[in-house]
């Protein structure tokens, strides 16, 4: 509807007992249009994709994983039903559709991202190379919860440096990707970065554009794995970074907003070797040592292993189970989110709900 704001707003002003809800797919224009018409009268209420414990829930298999220990009786399948939600879970439509399902390229690709592509970005931003944006999306959806920077992708795609920045901000401002910045071995913030993780805000979205991922596929599985432990993230509106030096890679770290130091650092896996040799994780070994970390979670494919490696308590959950155990405890404890086991106040958390002006700056 044109004008929406305009209309809600004279609503509001006039009838003060009438409570509407506003709801639609083009949440930066939805945000933009708030901001600029209903300050003080509107309130934003972001609703982010399904986690994998309100998509079992949905399905009525929440009984798949026994609280409040969060283990379960049949753990291959409850990771059939977790590679089946990286690659249709993020939709309430979609779960319930088989014909969806059939064929994602068709329903998902066209219903949501190409409207938010090709529709909502570039009227309401003015864009005016859509298939530039769409290739900058597509390469970023590819690559989901790898290492990228604006150097490489403006090599690879021909177009400048901050026109990429300027899209990767419209992207994020649409909900279809978001970004974590890096930090060194000993958790120091980099003022300008030159590199930083991207990750889709719904791992089913490369379904839609590519095809479904299988179990056996070892390859894609552990980034969608990596890319679905994010999201769940997403609902608690903290900031994750990832740890990267010459020598090695943590995949997230979450820093105390009060001392900027690690409260806890995670590696993901699809695999249960690591269970079996965990002295190979050496990188996140040495940052838990150099960061004072006592000890470390790693996600395997099946096993729950809990081992010491040089003073260092490494826990091995599988990542269908923690993926679940985060979505649970951030929707069932929204004021004190249980992380890692353990409350921890929101002082201490570093928040993040929007991009801010020194997210922009690492982009430089």
């Amino acid at each position: 509807m044109k004008h929406w704001e305009t209309h809600l707003k004279v609503l509001v002003d006039t009838r003060a007992n009438i409570k509407a809800v506003v709801s639609g797919s083009a949440a930066a224009a939805l945000k933009l249009k708030s901001d600029e018409s209903g300050a003080g009268r509107f309130t934003d209420i972001l609703l982010p994709p399904l986690t994998f414990y309100e998509y079992l829930e949905l399905l009525n298999e929440g009984d798949l994983v026994r609280k409040p220990d969060f283990h379960t009786n049949d753990i291959n399948l409850l990771n059939e039903k977790f590679v089946y939600y990286l690659n249709f879970g993020g939709y309430p439509e979609v779960i319930f559709s088989k014909q969806i399902q059939s064929d994602p390229a068709r329903f998902i690709k066209s219903d949501i991202i190409d409207k938010v592509l090709l529709r909502d970005l570039p009227s309401l931003y003015g864009i005016d190379d859509i298939q530039e944006l769409n290739y900058l999306f597509t390469t970023l959806a590819f690559n989901t919860a790898n290492e990228v920077s604006l150097e490489e992708l403006s090599k690879n795609s021909g177009v400048a440096k901050n026109t990429i920045k300027r899209y990767i901000e419209y992207l994020r401002a649409a909900f279809l990707i978001q970004v974590i910045h890096r930090v060194d071995r000993n958790s120091k913030r980099f003022r300008r970065a030159n590199y930083f993780k991207v990750y889709l805000t719904n791992p089913s979205m490369r379904a839609a554009l590519f095809s479904p991922v299988k179990d056996d596929d070892d390859k894609i599985l552990p980034h969608l794995a990596e890319t679905a432990i994010f999201s769940q993230w997403a609902h608690g509106d903290v900031t994750l970074h990832y740890a990267r030096w010459k020598e090695g890679e943590v995949d997230m770290v979450m820093l105390s907003r009060a001392h900027q130091r690690p409260l806890w650092a995670i590696e993901v896996k699809w695999s249960d070797r690591y269970c079996e040799e965990p002295g190979e994780l050496e990188c996140l070994i040495d940052y838990c040592i150099d960061n004072n970390l006592a000890d470390a979670t790693v996600t395997s494919k099946s096993k729950w292993v809990t081992c010491t490696v040089r003073g260092i308590v490494l826990n091995f959950i599988p990542a269908s189970i923690y993926c679940y155990m985060v979505g649970y405890n951030i929707i069932r404890h929204k004021t004190h989110p249980m992380i890692h086991g353990k409350e921890i106040s929101p002082d201490e958390v570093d928040i993040d709900d929007t991009p801010t002006d020194n997210d922009a700056e690492e982009f430089s």
